[in-house]
């Protein structure tokens, strides 16, 4: 993979988010995921919504840049995705009796990938609701779907389920948000992964230590 040029307008959004809030204290990949979440919305508040654990993230890194597939529910989220193939299965999905078109192109992806994964689903809590049906042993669910009906409870249940994940637990998220943590992922050199992530605990703005 060819090294990433930054751009000088990127450099300089990256410094303001860093002069703004201080993200020194986050593990390395979840620092990468924070700030890059919050680059894409403009949203500080990201930092306190965003659930990570950085020993999945660390695996997930490694499974990623060792040619893992990668799933999205939406076209949006492949669209922000620009330096890996995706695969995304809506055109082909069909609603029916208590089934969406999101949910059933869940199931057809699935069909085509298998296990092992990484899942992003920015767009459709069904989506996501879909995929902890079944049996996808992911490398990890980038679950960030928004809305207010069922988005805030899809994402509860992601955690709920013990999948290696990244998610939030506010309504909000979104394809840009979803793609955002992914390319925080893929644009981590695999040389730089950590190797002490089990020290670092999961970030989780429920509980005290990181509040």
């Amino acid at each position: 993979m060819n090294t990433r040029v930054v751009h000088p307008i990127e450099q300089e959004s990256f410094r303001r988010l860093r002069a703004r809030l201080d993200t020194s204290h986050f593990a390395p990949l979840t620092r990468a995921v924070v700030e890059r979440v919050i680059h894409s919305a403009a949203d500080l508040d990201y930092a306190t919504d965003l659930v990570t654990d950085e020993a999945a993230l660390v695996r997930a890194h490694a499974a990623l840049h060792a040619g893992a597939p990668v799933v999205v529910d939406v076209e949006m989220v492949a669209a922000g995705i620009t330096r890996r193939e995706t695969v995304c299965r809506l055109k082909d999905a069909e609603s029916g009796p208590g089934l969406t078109r999101s949910a059933h192109a869940i199931r057809l992806a699935y069909e085509q990938v298998g296990p092992g994964a990484l899942w992003v689903i920015g767009c459709a809590p069904t989506a996501l609701e879909e995929l902890l049906t079944l049996d996808a042993d992911p490398a990890l669910v980038i679950g960030l779907p928004v809305g207010f009906v069922g988005a805030a409870e899809s994402k509860a249940a992601l955690r709920a389920s013990g999948l290696p994940a990244v998610s939030n637990v506010s309504e909000k998220g979104g394809s840009a948000v979803a793609a955002a943590a992914l390319n925080a992922l893929l644009y981590h050199p695999p040389h730089q992964t950590p190797m002490q992530a089990s020290a670092h605990p999961q970030h989780d703005p429920r509980t005290k230590e990181n509040q």
